[in-house]
């Protein structure tokens, strides 16, 4: 996936934020707020389990588009964005796993 794609869509929804909740479906979802976007992100998760649980391919690939679009949608209602979700990857990179989860759990 290009990171230039990605970046664009962040753009794009950062651009929705104040735009017509008739005349734009990110729109909408923002002027509900997290609950109904959360309500969208978990129905797409199961839509996508469901797709992975059926071996279909498209349903995967498309069902994975939704839930990236809807996390996508939450981070730029929190004023976040893709880059940030990058950042914290890469922080993550070349840790282990196991050791990132548990340094998680110290923390709480």
């Amino acid at each position: 996936m290009s990171d230039e794609v990605l970046s664009r869509l962040s753009q794009t929804l950062a651009s929705r934020r104040n735009a017509d909740p008739a005349t734009s479906y990110t729109a909408k979802l923002f002027s509900k707020g997290p609950d109904a976007i959360l309500k969208k992100i978990g129905e797409e998760s199961a839509e996508l389990i469901m797709a992975g649980k059926d071996g279909q391919p498209d349903r995967i690939v498309s069902e994975s588009a939704d839930v990236f679009y809807h996390v996508m949608v939450l981070l730029a209602f929190f004023d976040l964005s893709i880059e940030d979700v990058r950042r914290e990857l890469e922080r993550r990179e070349g840790v282990s796993g196991i050791e990132e989860k548990n340094s998680r759990a110290t923390k709480r």
